[in-house]
């Protein structure tokens, strides 16, 4: 056989086996729920169905997080819990 054959015969052989491996891995990123209010915008972060913090983006104002304490209740924070990649490209 060709050596670009069994290469290829190989990659069929293996991308099925790792695909559960990458579905796993997306269920793990947290789901973002954007609700539009008049004074503020809420991002909602939930992962597995749970939510783990609430980032708060006022028109006037810093923007900030809330996060669960250990009481239950919700506290203000100003850095958030959980990282979610993001960059920014442009500024004015």
């Amino acid at each position: 056989m060709s050596f670009w054959i069994r290469k290829v015969l190989l990659a069929l052989i293996i991308l099925p086996l790792a695909a559960p491996t990458l579905a796993e891995d997306s269920a793990a990123e947290p789901e973002v729920q954007i609700r539009y209010g008049e004074k503020e915008t809420h991002y909602e972060y939930r992962v597995n169905g749970e939510l783990v913090q609430i980032k708060v983006v006022p028109k006037i104002g810093p923007e900030y997080y809330l996060v669960p304490s250990d009481t239950g209740e919700w506290v203000q924070s100003e850095k958030p819990r959980i990282l979610v990649p993001s960059w920014k490209l442009l500024e004015w």
